[in-house]
């Protein structure tokens, strides 16, 4: 697939210029592309096609890329409110009196009330090294001026706290050797929609043999693929893990040897799986018996078993432990020593760059707090000590994109909260900006890019000028950092000084890697074996060995023994009897989070907001499909389109993120359903354990 201006060749020709490139955005695949350049027009993009991950493929949202950097709607210029917070209404400003501003306001706020007045709230919107989240972009300004420290816990902060609780490391398996699985549980992932060049593995080792089994309360896209599907109770994921493997010990198939040379807690892990029958798990998770024994035979006698785990699996009250239990099933099984065994959640880990390089925490003055993503709304709307005077939202939309949408507002609408936004469009959270800064996008600016789900990193070099007065968030923070008066020297790195800064660190993945390198052959992948067993040499734990009691969680405050904790609303009974759906809130097929949501190609594909459900629970409402209904609890409610399907189990209702109110009527999105608290740990968000019941709308 690639993306062209019509009536242009996707293929190189003369007088064209092809530059390596990178996808930005927050997807495990962190493709690797190439920009076809004539007359300083980008006219051509596609997947490097010698890149062994992307082969040449883009998703059908990425396509378009180029399209949306000339989108009528782009924002060119900085911009000024002239209208009251929400409405939208802006005039236009120079880069000047925009910077002398945002300075003035940020000099007087941190005289009256100190740095931590300050909230630095960057999103997934770019995951680069030099201008996204990946390298904190913006860190070094920020710890000079002692702001408060951004918390990312909206993606997969609880999961990766649990994996690592078990394995010492939020790392596992290499995705790509899924092609050495017998067995593939996909595990709350919809690969297709989210992670579409894996699919390309799994279907590999499918024909090979492996048997492909979906676990996920929805018949996706995937599920469909698969071999088998496993339609559980949302949030039910580590009950069922360890209803597996209860199966397995009955049968005397746990790995003895493994579990005595390589982990720790057996005995005491053993007791807990042995709770978890197969008839209690079948309650627990809405499955037959029989489904559950059945997978766990075959879990029993298949070598090597490798799962794939996303981030569906954590969006809810037990959602580190999910991950941390997940990662334990491996050790009872002993597939942690094969090639394709065990569990990938996050490859991020094994770049070893030097991200302290870049972020610089060490000028900070004093320790500040932390502010967490999924909380704003709390933040803004209650008195803090400080309180939030200055809030500074890049590459975030979390007017849309997080939880208690209403109070979110409603901060967000403070007269005395002043608000700069960097962005590429005039998002919903735009709309209550003071400032509005242009940045530039992907093909206009340098960056640097591994991905969650691969083990290449890759260049992406500027293809084209920018457009109007657009600039890329390293220059805006060089830019502000001189009308703040600022004079350290590490203020004012060029892209260049800060990639080879990365890359300098004498990291052992980066043997022979780099920046020369990297921008003569676009990507590299980083320097681990082909296959890779990732812990045969021991775990990074305390012990060496992988726990299944850890007293880093209990030093936390958590059980220190690996097991199943049930989402806080999913799981009540006493609220199911006026809220009966859990609703699920899942990636749209043509909207990565809320980029491309207000691109009209992909806004007509996607179609407005629809809500799903099971013809039982549509029939025992007296609704119908197409039918115009509400979807509510005691947080909110939005409206959106019935479909009447099978494809969701009884008692679930599933909908999909993205949308943009202010391109859908001005109603409210989903996440005004979604409460504002943590899953167990790290702060994660719970946008999956959210108790609804519809309606038909008024």
């Amino acid at each position: 697939m690639t993306g062209t201006v019509p009536g242009r060749s996707s293929r190189p020709g003369r007088g064209l210029k092809v530059l390596h490139g990178a996808c930005p955005l927050d997807c495990p695949d962190g493709c690797a592309w190439q920009v076809e350049v004539e007359d300083g027009v980008a006219v051509g993009l596609r997947g490097a096609p010698d890149h062994p991950y992307t082969r040449g493929t883009l998703c059908v949202k990425v396509n378009q890329y180029l399209e949306h950097t000339r989108s009528p709607d782009r924002l060119l210029h900085p911009l000024r409110r002239v209208g009251r917070k929400g409405e939208g209404r802006f005039e236009r400003i120079g880069w000047d009196e925009a910077l002398d501003e945002i300075a003035g306001r940020i000099t007087d706020v941190a005289e009256r009330y100190g740095g931590e007045a300050v909230w630095p709230y960057q999103g997934t919107g770019n995951l680069g090294y030099l201008q996204g989240l990946q390298g904190r972009a913006g860190s070094r300004l920020w710890n000079i001026l002692g702001a408060s420290r951004h918390e990312m816990t909206i993606c997969s902060v609880a999961g990766l706290v649990g994996t690592a609780y078990t394995l010492g490391t939020t790392r596992g398996m290499d995705p790509e050797d899924l092609r050495h699985s017998r067995l593939i549980l996909l595990w709350g992932t919809n690969t297709l929609t989210t992670s579409h060049h894996l699919w390309k593995v799994v279907a590999e080792a499918q024909s090979a043999g492996a048997h492909v089994v979906a676990v996920d309360p929805v018949l996706t896209r995937t599920a469909r693929l698969a071999d088998e599907h496993v339609p559980l109770n949302p949030g039910t994921d580590a009950a069922l893990a360890l209803g597996l493997l209860n199966v397995v010990v009955a049968m005397g198939a746990e790995d003895r040897e493994y579990l005595a040379r390589h982990t720790t807690g057996w005995p005491e892990f053993r007791a807990r799986i042995e709770e978890f029958t197969p008839e209690r798990v079948a309650g627990i998770c809405g499955l037959p018996v029989e489904s559950v024994v059945r997978l766990g035979e075959r879990l029993a006698v298949t070598r090597p078993t490798g799962m794939k785990a996303a981030q569906g699996i954590q969006r809810h009250a037990g959602a580190g432990m999910a991950l941390r239990t997940l990662a334990a099933l491996s050790g009872v099984t002993g597939d942690w020593k094969y090639p394709g065994g065990g569990v990938a959640y996050s490859t991020d880990g094994y770049f070893g760059g030097d991200r302290e390089a870049l972020y610089r925490d060490d000028l900070l003055a004093k320790p500040v707090r932390g502010l967490s993503m999924t909380r704003i709304g709390e933040a803004l709307t209650t008195a803090g000590d400080p309180p939030v005077k200055v809030l500074f939202v890049y590459g975030a939309n979390p007017a849309a994109a997080v939880g208690a949408q209403h109070r979110v507002r409603e901060g967000l609408l403070r007269e005395d909260l002043f608000t700069v936004v960097m962005e590429h469009f005039q998002t919903d959270t735009a709309d209550y900006a003071d400032i509005v800064l242009p940045a530039t996008m992907q093909t206009e600016h340098a960056d640097l890019h591994d991905g969650y789900g691969h083990m290449y990193i890759a260049w992406n070099e500027p293809a084209v000028e920018p457009p109007g007065e657009c600039l890329p968030t390293t220059e805006t923070f060089r830019r502000l950092a001189r009308r703040l008066g600022l004079g350290d020297p590490c203020l004012y790195a060029s892209d260049e000084e800060l990639a080879r800064e990365l890359l300098s660190g004498g990291h052992p993945s980066l043997d022979g890697i780099d920046l020369e390198r990297l921008r003569r052959e676009g990507w590299v992948r980083l320097n681990y074996p082909r296959p890779f067993v990732p812990f045969a040499d021991g775990f990074p734990t305390p012990s060496g060995r992988l726990e299944f009691v850890s007293a880093a969680a209990e030093a936390d405050g958590h059980d220190p023994l690996a097991g199943y904790t049930p989402p806080k609303e999913a799981a009540d009974r006493e609220l199911a009897r006026r809220l009966p759906l859990v609703l699920i809130s899942s990636a749209s097929h043509f909207f990565l989070n809320t980029t491309f949501g207000n691109r009209p190609s992909l806004v007509r594909r996607a179609g407005g907001p629809v809500v799903e459900m099971h013809p039982d629970d549509a029939a025992a409402r007296g609704l119908s499909e197409g039918r115009r209904v509400e979807i509510f609890n005691d947080r909110g409610a939005f409206r959106a389109e019935l479909r009447v399907v099978d494809s969701v189990r009884p008692g679930v209702a599933r909908t999909t993120k993205g949308h943009w109110s202010k391109l859908t009527g001005g109603e409210p999105g989903v996440n005004a359903t979604v409460d504002e608290r943590d899953s167990d740990m790290g702060g994660g968000a719970v946008y999956h354990d959210n108790r609804v019941e519809i309606r038909a709308a008024e």
